[in-house]
């Protein structure tokens, strides 16, 4: 029998050193893992429908298993709503959810399946100079330099 429990990640440091936690919920699985109910908007190398396995009081955590979910965050400065209302259901018919909305962020989560072509092109119709916004995947870049592909997709997309 699985529970629900939040939970807190480590997602950076503030401008003053001090550490960030995101609240994220989570199921706690019979063998205690943690199977992430959404996706983390702060938190980095994460999607929804990740389990782990904290390793320390500290925060510190392994992945057990990856959910193949991307989790995508986008921010935006100025009328999140024209975002919201263009860039949903456009992800949602590929089989994307919203998992968190607020006044200057959205969090979404899509199996990578869906072709990082065809999620960017939408993502790039709707998000960017013209409507004072950015976006940026939660879990395809190493956190440590934010530029090398973990590549933990391959195994998912390769042809059997």
């Amino acid at each position: 029998m699985t529970s629900l429990q939040i939970i807190e990640l480590f997602a950076g440091h503030d401008p003053n050193g001090k550490p960030v936690v995101e609240k994220i919920p989570v199921k706690v699985n019979e063998d205690d893992t943690l199977q992430l109910v959404k996706s983390p908007g702060f938190a980095k190398g994460l999607a929804g429908g990740d389990t782990i396995r904290f390793l320390s009081d500290s925060g510190e955590f392994e992945i057990v298993k990856r959910s193949g979910n991307l989790s995508i965050a986008v921010f935006c400065r100025g009328d999140m709503e024209e975002l919201v209302d263009g860039l949903s259901p456009e992800l949602e018919k590929l089989g994307g959810e919203l998992d968190t909305e607020s006044p200057r962020m959205l969090v979404f989560t899509i199996h990578v399946s869906c072709g990082f072509k065809k999620i960017e092109a939408i993502l790039n119709d709707h998000v960017g100079d013209h409507s004072d916004s950015a976006w940026v995947y939660g879990n395809v870049y190493d956190p440590a330099d934010g530029v090398s592909p973990l590549n933990w997709w391959q195994a998912i997309l390769k042809p059997e």
